[in-house]
């Protein structure tokens, strides 16, 4: 990935520990930072006071403090930053069309408390063309300052399904030195799914377990040859996706999770899993785009 790594800021303590993510994983990865702060003026249709000059001044803070923590932080890195003069999510939006990676801030734990950037943070998550990151502000920055640990990713369906998702574990293990934790959750299909073309394939395999487990193997493949110096653990478990998931992640340094490229009649959506790490991952959690 050579395109920027790139922060959505709002002046929030969850954005600039976003940003510090951001800065470090750009760090690792050898490519710019960019930092952006969306804010666009308009004028309220209501009897208060309103001064766009103080409230520009105030924009232009909020994007200052986030780029001089950066580089003290970080002196060597490329760092840009801009005011972006729209919308948080179409500015958001537009960024992930050029980046390669967008890192945004997420607040605390339940749908009542909200993620990310307030209620806009789901609908960028659902339709980004690149990874998104959420990261939380507390725990975030002591758990990423030690190398090692586990990148914990979720994989499911065919080898070609999930290529993008575990490229994205792979490369991100690779540069800090982690091991990938690969995690298949399966439970046992309902009576009207068996057939005898289904189950063919399992008895093969020796049964349902082993089946997954040499699902996972295959899907793996590939991506222990591209990157052999990086540890794996194959982490096959009946039960909820996002229950097994969040077990697996409960100490990782990032959880890595795919959302399939798809609209529905309601919009664009994130999936029941993406939905519950987002909201109650203790790390990071990366949602990867995929066809």
């Amino acid at each position: 990935m050579r395109r920027a790594v790139v922060a959505g800021v709002d002046g929030s303590p969850e954005s600039l520990a976003a940003t510090d993510w951001a800065a470090r994983e750009a760090a690792l990865r050898g490519v710019p930072l960019r930092i952006v702060h969306a804010w666009l003026w308009q004028p309220l249709d209501v009897p208060i006071v309103q001064d766009r000059e103080v409230q520009t001044q105030s924009a232009n803070t909020v994007l200052r403090e986030a780029e001089t923590r950066v580089s003290d932080r970080h002196p060597n890195l490329s760092v840009t930053a801009e005011v972006v003069p729209d919308t948080a999510v179409s500015a958001l939006l537009a960024e992930a069309d050029r980046a390669g990676m967008l890192v945004l801030g997420s607040r605390g734990h339940g749908a009542i408390a909200g993620f990310l950037l307030g209620s806009y943070g789901q609908q960028v998550v659902a339709a980004a063309t690149c990874p998104v990151v959420s990261v939380r502000a507390r725990g975030t920055v002591a758990r990423e300052a030690e190398d090692g640990g586990e990148v914990v990713v979720g994989q499911q369906g065919g080898a070609q399904d999930s290529d993008a998702v575990l490229d994205f574990a792979f490369e991100a293990a690779a540069a800090r030195g982690a091991t990938v934790r690969a995690v298949r959750a399966w439970s046992l299909p309902p009576i009207f799914a068996y057939s005898p073309g289904s189950m063919r394939l399992a008895d093969e395999a020796g049964g349902l377990e082993p089946f997954e487990r040499k699902a996972l193997e295959q899907a793996l493949a590939p991506w222990r040859e591209k990157f052999p110096a990086v540890p794996v653990i194959e982490h096959v478990e009946i039960g909820s996706a996002g229950q097994v998931l969040l077990s697996a992640a409960a100490r990782a340094q990032l959880l890595v999770l795919g959302r399939r490229v798809r609209r529905s009649p309601i919009g664009t959506r994130i999936g029941s899993v993406a939905h519950a790490a987002l909201h109650h991952a203790p790390c990071p959690v990366a949602v990867v785009p995929h066809a």
